[in-house]
């Protein structure tokens, strides 16, 4: 088959490299003209984009995408480790409170890889590039699609729409181009039901949940020879009363810390000046002292509007077109604090290959079972994150504004996600229950339910209450931050 897709970030070159090796003929077309980098470095230091806000924000691969990798693209996985992705083995993960750090069978599946995003798209663009069946161009925007209309003569009658328009390629600013497939990867602000509603078509099934704060993240690289705090590839993000704060091992040296507030804070603001950024950060002890021994390579990026947001392409049991499908944030976006886009843009790659394989010659089939699909693989992350943010709002509104405090249900059966971070810090159990939902090696509902997991989840929780305290600033500290 001959295969437009629509974007050129990370969804749509997993996807063109999985449909290339599977023998279809794949053009990606890319709004942006992206000159390609020579290094990492260069890469790093050109990848902001105003349409892809996300690229330069902190990122990793979780699991799932590592295992992904090394089964569907082993070359691109190699790829990253020559370009100085780390790999960091889950006793990096293990908190200070962990008694039990003796490695179990197992562990090697949960692994996190840290890397930058530009250093993932680099070493997916270079691949690209040279994949006979793959035809990238940038400075394409796709403005429609082109279709076959799903309507059926009825004699004196007006012909009506028995069947979803076929889609037969795309319209672009510099022509039409015929496709037997159309991919969207456009990414989370993507036109598709504009485009839907241009060929008489239904318009996608949606649903939003709040993610409800803003990020403001920096780059950062550790000095040679420096007496450090801890291990520079572990991931730490901090839930505090005020404000939440990560760090993320990168590849290279680097590191990315974040400090990620309400969106509706309007005090932190002017954390993206890199004073303000900073004198934040130093209220927290922890990143003070990553502060001290690391040098900023960036400066501060900001990036708002957020949403969980969850896209099907299948409603009331029929497809809205044939020969269209759409992978990674076109489907699904979570707060980026997780780190989950990768992995389910693998995942939704992966997917669309194995249905062309198995549903040849049937477009109606393909988008029933790609929707299948989607259920299964992709749905359960969405509602977990929706349940996650929820939780966290209502904790940071009460405090912030007096909002009514939120009561968590107890359910005898199951333990949330809240508990199952908290009760990790102490339980070898929980610890690698909690890193099996990050990692997304199978839907979160069965670690949450697990009777295994909650027994041992709250035993711990039963010694240990909340977790450890974290250090954090008073209020009068974090308003002398933001004041700098």
């Amino acid at each position: 088959m001959r295969i437009v897709i629509a974007g050129g970030s990370a969804a749509g070159l997993f996807t063109a490299l999985l449909l290339a090796r599977a023998g279809h003929d794949v053009v990606v077309l890319d709004r942006d003209r992206l000159e390609p980098a020579p290094d990492v470095e260069s890469a790093a230091a050109a990848a902001f984009r105003p349409a892809a806000p996300q690229i330069v924000q902190p990122h990793l691969l979780m699991a799932r995408c590592r295992e992904l990798l090394t089964e569907r693209l082993p070359d691109v996985y190699a790829g990253l480790l020559a370009a100085g992705v780390a790999e960091a083995p889950l006793r990096t993960q293990m908190p200070g409170t962990l008694a039990d750090t003796a490695p179990w069978p197992g562990d090697e599946r949960l692994m996190p890889v840290m890397t930058r995003r530009s250093t993932v798209d680099w070493v997916l663009s270079r691949v690209a590039a040279a994949e006979p069946r793959v035809d990238v161009r940038h400075g394409v925007k796709v403005t429609g699609l082109l279709a076959i209309a799903g309507l059926v003569a009825i004699p004196g009658r007006r012909p009506v729409a028995a069947r979803p328009p076929h889609v037969t390629g795309v319209r672009t600013d510099q022509g039409d181009l015929n496709a037997d497939l159309v991919v969207d990867a456009t990414g989370r602000r993507s036109p598709v039901d504009d485009w839907l509603a241009q060929i008489g078509a239904r318009p996608t099934a949606t649903w939003f949940a709040e993610c409800g704060i803003a990020y403001y993240s920096r780059h950062y690289r550790v000095r040679p020879a420096a007496d450090l705090p801890g291990l520079p590839v572990t991931r730490t993000v901090v839930a505090l009363d005020e404000f939440l704060a990560g760090k993320w091992g990168a590849d290279n040296g680097a590191v990315q810390l974040a400090v990620a507030p309400l969106a509706a804070d309007r005090r932190f603001r002017v954390a993206r000046d890199p004073a303000v950024f900073t004198a934040v950060l130093r209220t927290v002890p922890a990143y003070a002292a990553w502060l001290d021994v690391m040098d900023p390579i960036t400066d501060v990026f900001p990036m708002g509007g957020l949403h969980n947001t969850l896209r099907r392409l299948v409603t009331d049991g029929r497809p809205v077109a044939t020969g269209l499908h759409a992978v990674g944030d076109s489907v699904c976006t979570t707060n980026p604090t997780l780190g989950r886009g990768l992995a389910l843009a693998l995942t939704g790659a992966a997917d669309l290959a194995d249905t062309l394989a198995r549903h040849d010659g049937d477009p109606a089939g393909q988008a029933l079972a790609l929707d299948r699909l989607v259920g299964d693989h992709v749905e359960p992350f969405y509602r977990d994150q929706a349940e996650i943010d929820a939780a966290r709002l209502a904790v940071m509104r009460h405090t912030l504004f007096g909002a009514p405090a939120l009561r968590p249900a107890v359910v005898a059966d199951r333990v949330s996600y809240p508990q199952l971070r908290a009760a990790g810090c102490y339980d070898p159990v929980a610890f690698r229950a909690f890193w099996t939902v990050n990692g997304m090696l199978c839907p979160p509902e069965e670690v949450y339910t697990d009777p295994h997991v909650v027994a041992c989840t709250r035993a711990a929780l039963s010694r240990h209450a909340d977790g450890p305290p974290a250090a954090q600033p008073t209020r009068e500290q974090l308003l002398a931050a933001l004041s700098q």
